[in-house]
């Protein structure tokens, strides 16, 4: 390890870091927490010759934006809760978050009963089945003829 990359020092809190140690510590590239920091969601600090440290203050931010992620909150919905410490906004932003999560597993739903419902038609070919080429025929309309390609 560089003497620029520290990880702790022996009193065992987080010393300054580099970009890479950072990245590694994380399993990420040293470009994402670039971007992160262009979109102005870390701010690191730099050494006297320009080289990008991290505190521990840093560390747990990286950590937030990662478990942020994981609740598939995009990088825009994040920077807007990190702006903002009004504890009211936050929760509009993350009932926002939720109504639009619940609509895509409605879809996602709906997508699977569909799939499912192919699946378990007696028909060898799920194109030929009558249930099928009904509900295919309310999606086109009633005054068009209804041909499915094989």
């Amino acid at each position: 390890m560089k003497s620029s990359e520290q990880s702790a020092p022996p009193g065992g809190d987080v010393a300054e870091m580099s970009i890479g140690a950072v990245a590694e510590r994380f399993g990420l590239a040293t470009h994402v927490l670039r971007h992160w920091e262009g979109m102005g969601l870390l701010a690191p600090d730099r050494d006297h010759a320009g080289r990008r440290r991290y505190t521990a203050d840093h560390l747990t931010r990286v950590a937030v934006i990662l478990r942020a992620k994981e609740a598939g909150l995009s990088l825009d919905t994040i920077r807007s809760l990190a702006a903002t410490a009004d504890p009211a906004q936050r929760r509009d932003i993350l009932q926002e978050e939720a109504a639009a999560l619940r609509s895509r597993i409605t879809a996602a739903q709906y997508s699977l009963e569909l799939i499912e419902c192919a699946l378990g038609c007696d028909h060898e070919d799920f194109t030929q089945c009558a249930h099928f080429r009904q509900m295919v025929a309310e999606r086109v309309g009633p005054d068009t003829p209804v041909h499915v390609p094989v």
